[in-house]
């Protein structure tokens, strides 16, 4: 279990990393799942504030899912941040899919976003 955490880390380091080498100073897409939800928001590090975010935890998207764990609940969220990103102005961010990998409900969440608006 230690190896597997401290795996996680790594990438979560190296992501991280890259998202300051690359970013150019664009606001992050940061992204979470859990076991149960999925959780995104959309950061602006320069003004250390949270410019939108959504979660499959809020109460209009529970009583609409079948589940907060699974793709069509990842698209659900992807739509929702992307249209309160673009509401506060924001349409260019970084994509931070933190120490997961880029498949399954984090990819489904990230495609949903771009066609909410968002450019990365």
């Amino acid at each position: 279990m230690a190896d597997k955490l401290a795996m996680m880390e790594r990438r979560r380091q190296r992501l991280r990393y890259q998202i300051k080498q690359k970013g150019a100073g664009r606001p992050r897409l940061s992204v979470f799942r859990s076991g149960r939800h999925i959780y995104a928001q959309v950061i602006d590090d320069a003004a250390g504030r949270t410019v939108a975010s959504a979660s499959s935890l809020e109460k209009d998207m529970r009583s609409s899912l079948k589940t907060g764990a699974d793709k069509s609940a990842a698209e659900a969220v992807g739509k929702l941040v992307a249209e309160r990103a673009v509401a506060a102005g924001v349409t260019a961010v970084v994509f931070d899919r933190g120490p997961f990998l880029y498949h399954g409900r984090v990819k489904a969440l990230a495609d949903a976003a771009r066609e909410g608006g968002l450019n990365f």
